[in-house]
């Protein structure tokens, strides 16, 4: 029996495919990349914004015309998109078998059971609690790095988000079950850890009644065989100065805090439900940048949101070429049906939203220019991620750089090197996002 599997959307959804692929491998069924080869086929949806819906749907579309043409007897759909849209699915796409919530992916074996036994399945948990899961995950991400998820859930309640109302409230993992599951990665050769979260940086105050993430990454730097540890998703308000000194003297964390702001005007700061301003924002970033020196700052913005003026744009703008974020992502607005953003009059023109995007990844791509210069001559740490043949270059990321969202060191070497090896490199070169490098032995004898 083979198995092709879609995870879609974030890292966080990406945790959860793996569990769902764990207990299925456990359990005999074998993978696939083919899906005309596919018995079952397993879509792990999301729907955080109007392109992402989209994405789900036409995948979805798609792999229910194998029911047609290929193998598949059991199509079936888990994810924020059947949590949400839960009849809009059965009902406009009868090729679909089964459908789950967020919260039920611990479920995921009954499913293809019921579904392969011709019978209809539906599992909708409330979304309270986190799955029982006795599985190992399948990693996905190569073998080297891992996502660690910690929690779920949101209790933030942004104006323009659903997280709160697909994922609920925000509930942490306990932190030995965390532990635990790191070793069990590190055991398979994992080598980074990224923390995930809808928000990192609260982690343990629904179980222990306080902060618990500095505690967390003690624990985990304490685990021999992890070399990084990256953080991820730190609402800008809840990073503490305890925080910071445990990235300070931890030196397995990497210099790295992604850190989503959103925007910068007061005014829509507010109108987004947003708990930080403008000057806490400036505070915060100086705070981190001088306790910090070597510190990579990532953010996201949404450009468009409802009643953003050409003034309230400016002033982000200008935010922007003053902070000098090192990386920096960009969002036109979605509007997002049941969330209070949704109703708000001064809707903005799409066309706009995304001219207002398109300004501000422009200036982002000379910042990137001039901090990937500024890289050049120093001597970083390498994770090894594969080589491009063609190229003859080996490409690695460095400290400053997260999976799939940044960029990458090219490395042109004649040792071999395996992915998720680490090595020393000298940087000799750059572009806006990426950098070109040599071994340092091999920079130093040539010199």
């Amino acid at each position: 029996m083979k198995l092709l599997f879609i995870s879609l959307g974030c890292d966080k959804n990406l945790v959860d495919s793996e569990y769902m692929i764990g207990m299925l491998t456990n359990h005999g069924i074998e993978l696939t990349d083919d899906e005309t080869a596919a018995d079952i086929i397993i879509v792990n949806s999301c729907c955080f914004i109007g392109d992402a819906k989209e994405e789900s749907i036409n995948t979805i579309l798609e792999m229910a015309q194998q029911k047609k043409t290929g193998k598949c007897r059991s199509l079936i759909v888990t994810g924020c998109l059947t949590q949400r849209y839960q009849e809009e699915v059965k009902k406009e796409i009868p090729e679909v078998d089964a459908i789950l919530g967020t919260n039920s992916y611990d479920s995921i074996w009954e499913a293809v059971e019921e579904t392969l036994d011709d019978k209809f399945y539906e599992n909708f948990h409330t979304l309270t609690g986190l799955p029982h899961v006795n599985t190992k995950r399948t990693i996905t991400t190569g073998g080297h790095f891992a996502y660690l998820k910690i929690a779920e859930g949101c209790n933030k309640n942004c104006t323009y988000c659903v997280i709160p109302s697909v994922r609920g409230r925000y509930r942490s993992v306990p932190l030995e079950e965390l532990v635990t599951s790191a070793k069990e990665l590190v055991a398979g050769g994992v080598k980074e850890l990224i923390l995930v979260a809808q928000e990192t940086t609260v982690y343990g105050i629904d179980l222990y009644k306080k902060k618990m993430l500095p505690e967390l990454l003690h624990r985990l730097c304490a685990i021999p065989g992890i070399v990084w540890i990256r953080l991820l998703y730190c609402y800008p308000e809840e990073i503490t100065p305890e925080l910071v000194q445990v990235m300070k003297e931890e030196k397995k964390i990497c210099h790295y805090l992604d850190m989503p702001i959103q925007h910068s005007s007061d005014r829509i700061l507010k109108k987004m439900g947003r708990r930080t301003n403008r000057k806490e924002l400036l505070d915060k970033i100086e705070m981190l940048r001088t306790e910090i020196p070597d510190i990579v700052l990532r953010t996201t913005l949404i450009t468009g949101f409802p009643g953003e003026t050409q003034e309230d744009f400016e002033e982000m703008l200008s935010f922007v070429d003053m902070v000098g974020f090192e990386r920096l992502g960009v969002f036109p607005y979605s509007p997002e049906e049941g969330t209070p953003a949704a109703e708000m009059e001064d809707q903005i023109d799409e066309e706009v939203k995304k001219q207002r995007r398109d300004a501000i990844m422009e200036l982002q791509q000379e910042i990137s220019f001039d901090f990937e210069a500024d890289c050049v001559g120093e001597k970083l740490l390498v994770m090894i991620e594969g080589y491009l043949p063609d190229e003859h270059a080996y490409v690695g990321r460095t400290y400053m750089d997260a999976p799939g969202i940044d960029g990458y060191i090219f490395i042109k070497s004649g040792e071999a090197l395996m992915s998720g090896d680490f090595a020393e490199a000298v940087v000799t070169g750059s572009d806006e996002y990426d950098l070109i490098g040599e071994l340092y032995e091999e920079h130093e004898s040539a010199e």
